[in-house]
């Protein structure tokens, strides 16, 4: 290493922890009427490359009864969570608090351990043996725990139980099986089983159970098809005398389970099943031997895609977020809607159930007006006393937001403050208030807590206080580059929109540009462009680490969400694929084009860098404008289609992105001739023969979803050309570069890299 790049490695990692070690807040909840608070805190320990699970607890102090007024009194420290703590799940009443760690599977193990923990004291500690389940899922997606209303049973989604595999020893098959720790014997692999892709590789099919907390038994949830993965699992309401239901999202998997991290676009289903433990006190005759009452009730065969039930607290009303846009066109995320259906009083349930649309798919909103509802989740517990209120966070171009969703009327209303440049996301509900968490690019995040201050037909006006909290404390030295900082969102207009068969398509895109407040405006910092993947995703305006450790070590940031981006309705969104690699291209063109033009930066100093399709996106550029773009770097990136698409977890992307929506209907795993000539043409390794930017390669190892052969072909060639590269490689990381040592390593390098070329 040269010596001025080991001294830029020595200078640039003894600031980049004071950005690392801000901690992020991943739940909050309230507890003894809301007057107690507790949040789960995790922060990254880079010198064993894992994330700490910490709990802050505070007392809530409210001086006026509407909450106008309120003052949170913290704890003087957290305290760590020994141990591995996979999730932490308080009761309904709050009375008691589960612990689940999941273990590191042996053969003949424990797979995971259930925790229940009174006020005082840990009450009881359950040991689940592999021969039951695997792990429980912590995954966001398939992740479903649920207590029931009595807070005795608790549902769960855990890996199923390994298969059967054949054993062997030296006189070849043996029949039978083997004792655990038979030394004259092995087990054989067994057959190969399909997964769901990227980061789910080696995971078994997710299966639903049921833990009594009393006795410690568990059960496999009967009735449901072994075609299904199943998750999100919640508890029906329940009457006494009635049966006890338990309703989830399935997923079929009849032929092959093509990758579902970051794909809301499998065809998805809502079921209904019987739980175990429950006992009927109704004086009618019980059927539980019928084949047709214990099998699990689809409750949404009319529409392709239903997440996230949520119930009301009344227990009226069933609520669901779909992504049947995505779902019907191919893209693996889209424009979501929000439907209900109403449950049965007499708790029965119908196959016919009515679902009535909350709120519809966004094709085209007009300036100013609600985009459409772009979720990757609800929280458990959304709902104001009003039983019909919902608060949810949704993407509005460049911002998240929280909206109140009223599931009678469908009025949709944007709660917090319409600042252009903050984002706001969903921490809890203290009855009729909310609490959150509000940041920018040049600000840290800040606990805010909401309530209605005036409530007329038309007319809801929210008040936001902030919080005071010792959480996101960082470090003067931290405060004082923040502080130097700035951001705002360019609005860009598209070239050429007269070309576009669609209004939503020729509406203006956005750029977040995060710049320096003092720099002389006629000595212009250096330029990184940043790209997001997907590219049916977002580039939120909220506080990143390395965003904000970039602009902090003098770079200004033109972050673009180019058209098919999430956020902007769903005509702008659909006018990408097919187009990938000429449209999106021209987007970035354009915001770059654009800024110079403002007087905000140098065509001479600029560099670009991106993940996934932003990799293709940085790729795709230093090919088609070789002169524009003084250094780059692909973190996994696309490079060319007709490779991935045999090797990646999934070839329909490479198909819908390139072809087009109508290509859904003609993926194949055996591609054409033709079909493989045009991946090719769309492709960044199309463009390589004019590329003269150095280009620096970070790339994970077990990616399923861009497998580095992609990377690696096109650096190779940038090298066979004489165009100085780097690769990096992380051995042991998947598509998203985010373990705490490949995160900070990976930061570490490009800002080194860039600053070889920029500087």
């Amino acid at each position: 290493m040269a010596t001025t790049e080991e001294e830029h490695y020595a200078s640039f990692s003894n600031l980049l922890p004071q950005f690392t070690n801000i901690p992020s807040i991943h739940k909050a909840w309230f507890f003894n009427s809301n007057t107690l608070g507790m949040f789960s805190i995790t922060q990254p320990d880079l010198l064993t490359n894992n994330t700490k699970t910490l709990i802050m607890s505070c007392n809530v102090d409210k001086q006026e009864n509407d909450g106008s007024v309120v003052e949170f009194l913290w704890t003087p420290f957290p305290i760590e969570m020994s141990g591995v703590v996979s999730m932490i799940v308080p009761s309904p009443s709050g009375s008691k608090l589960l612990v689940i760690r999941n273990q590191e599977e042996k053969e003949g193990g424990v797979s995971c351990c259930f925790e229940i923990w009174s006020c005082s004291c840990l009450e009881k500690e359950f040991h689940i043996p592999q021969s039951m389940h695997g792990s429980v899922y912590n995954d966001g997606w398939f992740e479903g725990v649920s207590w029931n209303s009595d807070e005795t049973l608790i549902a769960y989604v855990a890996e199923g139980p390994s298969p059967t595999k054949p054993v062997f020893n030296n006189m070849g098959y043996k029949r039978g099986g083997c004792a655990e720790k038979d030394f004259g014997s092995w087990k054989g692999q067994g057959d190969w089983e399909d997964d769901w892709g990227e980061t789910y590789s080696a995971k078994r099919r997710p299966t639903l159970f049921v833990i009594n907390i009393n006795s410690g038994e568990v059960q496999a949830v009967k009735g449901i098809d072994k075609s299904l993965s199943v998750g999100q699992v919640v508890w029906a309401p329940f009457t006494e005398g009635s049966e006890q239901y338990l309703v989830f999202v399935g997923w079929s998997s009849e032929t092959r389970k093509l990758g579902m991290k970051y794909c809301s676009n499998r065809p998805c289903a809502l079921y209904a099943v019987r739980a175990p433990y429950h006992e009927s006190k109704s004086d009618e005759p019980e059927h539980h031997s019928s084949t047709e009452e214990l099998h699990a009730l689809n409750l949404t065969p009319t529409i392709s895609s239903a997440l996230f039930p949520r119930f009301s607290p009344n227990g009226e009303f069933l609520v669901f977020l779909s992504a049947k846009s995505a779902v019907d066109s191919g893209v693996h995320n889209a424009t979501n809607s929000l439907h209900r259906i109403d449950w049965p009083t007499d708790r029965k349930l119908y196959r016919s159930s009515k679902i009535y649309d909350i709120i519809p798919v966004v094709m085209c909103a007009e300036e100013g007006c609600f985009p459409g509802l772009y979720c990757t989740t609800i929280h458990n517990n959304p709902w104001l006393t009003d039983n019909c209120t919902m608060i949810i966070s949704s993407i509005w171009h460049s911002c998240e937001v929280l909206l109140s969703v009223n599931v009678l009327s469908g009025e949709v209303l944007r709660i917090t403050p319409a600042d252009l440049t903050f984002s706001w996301n969903l921490l809890t509900l203290d009855g009729n208030n909310v609490l959150a968490i509000s940041s920018n690019p040049v600000n840290v995040p800040q606990i805010m807590y909401g309530n209605v201050i005036e409530k007329e037909k038309r007319n809801t006006i929210w008040s936001w206080s902030k919080i005071s909290s010792p959480i996101f404390k960082c470090s003067e030295k931290v405060r004082s580059l923040m502080s130097s900082l700035q951001c705002s969102i360019l609005k860009i207009s598209v070239a050429d929109a007269s070309n576009d068969p669609t209004k939503g398509a020729a509406k203006p895109f956005e750029a977040i540009f995060v710049s320096s407040k003092t720099k002389n405006k006629e000595v212009f910092d250096p330029l990184i462009v940043i790209l997001h993947g997907g590219p049916q995703d977002v580039s939120l305006s909220h506080f990143s680490k390395s965003w904000a450790f970039l602009s902090s070590v003098g770079y200004s940031l033109l972050i673009v969400n180019y058209r098919g981006s999430l956020g902007f309705g769903e005509e702008a969104l659909q006018s990408l694929p097919g187009k990938v690699g000429s449209q999106d291209v021209k987007d970035v063109l354009s915001a770059i084009d654009h800024v110079i033009n403002l007087g905000l930066a140098s065509p001479s100093k600029i560099s670009v860098m991106g993940i996934s399709h932003g990799g293709f996106l940085s790729t795709h550029l230093i090919g088609q404008a070789p002169e524009k773009f003084v250094a780059a770097a692909a973190i996994n990136p696309v490079c060319n289609f007709a490779l991935m698409v045999g090797t990646t977890d999934i070839p329909d992307w490479c198909y819908v992105e390139a072809f087009g929506t109508n290509a859904r209907n003609h993926f194949t795993e055996a591609p054409s001739e033709e079909d493989l000539t045009l991946f090719y043409s769309k492709s960044p390794i199309s463009h390589v023969s004019k590329v003269k930017t150095p280009t620096l390669f970070l790339l994970g190892a077990q990616d399923l979803r861009v497998p580095i052969f992609d990377g690696l072909q096109y650096a190779r060639a940038l090298r066979a050309k004489g165009v100085d590269s780097k690769i990096i490689m992380f051995q042991n990381d998947v598509h998203a570069l985010k373990r705490p040592q490949s995160e900070w390593e990976c930061l570490l390098n490009i800002v080194v890299w860039f600053n070889k070329y920029c500087k």
